[in-house]
């Protein structure tokens, strides 16, 4: 069993990276950079490849890292469950998660671990870069966190959680996986579970750059495509879920 984050005032516990991939040749590289310049050496970057048919596989294996510990030709073609399957890989006691197209800003790692002294998952504010890494400043090119805080029927209308900017305790993770069918989006049940079980916290600190291309699956910053209907239907089955999770916890 892992020992209590709250008991590790001499050691620095250890950090699990979780990340989905899927044709991420494009930016990958630089991505696995700016994280691994970050952990320890007993940390461990967890990558879980689903059906890449570029090179996204071979410049990972490139690396030679051993804190590298990639699952490639994986089958689930769903975003959401490729990170479920990275997350039940994860052996540390505070998790990251990351997108294979952003780069994480130096002191990500030290901010995360300080604020999660107190709570127990943290979400960092971000800058919002193009293909070329250039900060994009248009009024829709935001990350809103200024309008994001805890409080769980409010992330339930509006997801705040996002999840290249998350990081949290083991606890959550036990608490939410695993992942109920037909979740749309891990990073908002993640934030949901931590939110009506333990504590959040939004910081301003701008710890990532997020990536937005033409080729990026989520829609962070970018109005919903979904129906009215699809948005009611999803709020009500992730409330279900939740509502499951409680009893049982």
């Amino acid at each position: 069993m892992a020992a209590s984050f709250n008991d590790m005032t001499v050691r620095q516990p250890r950090i699990s990276v979780c990340m989905a991939t899927h044709n991420g040749d494009r930016f990958i590289r630089r991505q696995l950079e700016t994280i691994l310049r970050q952990l320890s050496e007993n940390d461990e970057l967890i990558i879980s490849d689903d059906s890449s048919t570029d090179h996204t596989v071979r410049i990972i294996e490139s690396f030679s890292d051993s804190r590298i510990r990639l699952f490639p030709n994986q089958t689930f073609y769903s975003p959401t469950y490729n990170f479920e399957h990275a997350l039940k890989q994860a052996q540390g006691e505070i998790i990251f998660l990351s997108d294979q197209d952003d780069e994480w800003v130096e002191g990500w790692v030290d901010t995360a671990l300080r604020v999660l002294r107190d709570v127990s998952l943290v979400v960092c504010d971000a800058d919002m870069i193009d293909a070329k890494g250039k900060v994009r400043t248009e009024p829709e090119a935001k990350i809103y966190l200024g309008i994001r805080r805890p409080g769980l029927l409010r992330n339930l209308y509006r997801n705040g959680y996002i999840g290249c900017c998350c990081a949290f305790r083991r606890e959550v993770l036990e608490a939410a996986l695993p992942f109920p069918d037909n979740l749309p989006w891990h990073d908002w049940w993640l934030g949901l579970t931590a939110d009506m079980l333990f504590s959040t916290m939004f910081i301003s600190d701008k710890m990532v750059r997020h990536r937005r291309h033409e080729n990026n699956v989520s829609t962070t910053g970018e109005k919903s495509s979904c129906t009215l209907w699809q948005r009611v239907d999803m709020r009500l089955r992730v409330s279900l879920a939740l509502a499951k999770l409680r009893i049982t916890r």
